[in-house]
């Protein structure tokens, strides 16, 4: 089975079209296995957490507030709304193509363009009022993560440090849905030219045949990517160890206790509830 669909153009010319849609059922089998091979994991093999240091020090314990600023409201109504919208999207897209007929096209590009807009809107909100660097890795999260690798072979080294405000595996899951999201954002806007919309007249001869082909193509991989990942998502989201982050982002805050026990001051710096992680690395730069 190849992973994309071939047909000839009206000039006998070999042109994708889409992806195989087994690859629905590909991806979604794919992320089932990672969610039992983890559930698994967690059960009998993982081992407590373990930090170097003591964790923070009375003084900066007595500062924090009882309960810390995670998620402004602004940040968590993105998120809502990017979720909402992804879910339309992966239904409207694949529903029909596993038996279930509906008129889907409308609702399917109205979810793309509320997609596109709060993914606009984001860009702009967290480079211009959040911290934008806390959500990429660092040189701390890099060397952690090689000692945690190290200790899980059984190799001797350092115990890793407590997290900044988001933990290494967060800023990596982030890369990887930036990248797939944006994908889907770009050739979907362009994909819109073969519709009938209120946004953009109709020009399917906009682009040839090939690139109009290879255009579907990374749309649907990236579609089909979409389904495992946000299936990781959400069963870390309801895993109860991470469901107080899951919380956080409904209600905006963790418990202190969450926080000192999970958190590096030095690296994820709240004071009387408004994080000055973002000042901290002004200062430093």
């Amino acid at each position: 089975m190849g992973i994309v669909e071939w047909a000839k153009s009206p000039w006998g010319q070999d042109v994708p079209i889409h992806i195989a849609w087994a690859l629905i059922y590909v991806f979604a089998i794919a992320g089932l296995l990672f969610l039992i091979a983890h559930a698994i994991y967690v059960r009998y093999f993982a081992k407590a957490e373990e930090y170097s240091g003591s964790g923070a020090t009375a003084t900066v314990a007595a500062h924090v507030p009882e309960r810390v600023q995670r998620h402004s409201l602004a940040a968590r109504l993105f998120h809502w709304v990017m979720a909402a919208a992804m879910l339309t999207l992966l239904f409207t897209a694949f529903l029909p193509k596993v038996g279930v007929q509906f008129a889907w096209v409308t609702y399917h590009w109205i979810a793309g363009v509320v997609l596109t807009v709060s993914i606009i809107y984001h860009i702009i909100h967290a480079t211009f009022f959040m911290d934008f660097w806390s959500i990429w890795p660092d040189k701390a999260d890099l060397e952690d993560a090689s000692n945690r690798m190290k200790r899980f072979m059984g190799q001797d080294a350092p115990a890793p440090r407590r997290f900044a405000k988001y933990p290494l595996e967060n800023k990596m899951y982030h890369g990887v849905i930036l990248l797939t999201g944006l994908a889907v954002i770009l050739t979907g806007v362009f994909m819109m030219f073969r519709v009938k919309t209120a946004i953009f007249p109709r020009n399917p001869y906009l682009f040839g045949d090939m690139t109009w082909g290879l255009m579907y193509v990374l749309h649907g991989l990236a579609g089909v990517g979409l389904i495992a990942l946000i299936m990781v998502h959400i069963y870390f989201a309801v895993r109860p160890e991470k469901f107080v982050l899951t919380k956080s982002m409904v209600f905006g805050t963790l418990p202190k206790e969450y926080y000192l026990e999970h958190h590096d001051p030095e690296r994820w710096v709240v004071e009387n509830g408004s994080s000055e992680s973002s000042k901290r690395a002004k200062a430093s730069a």
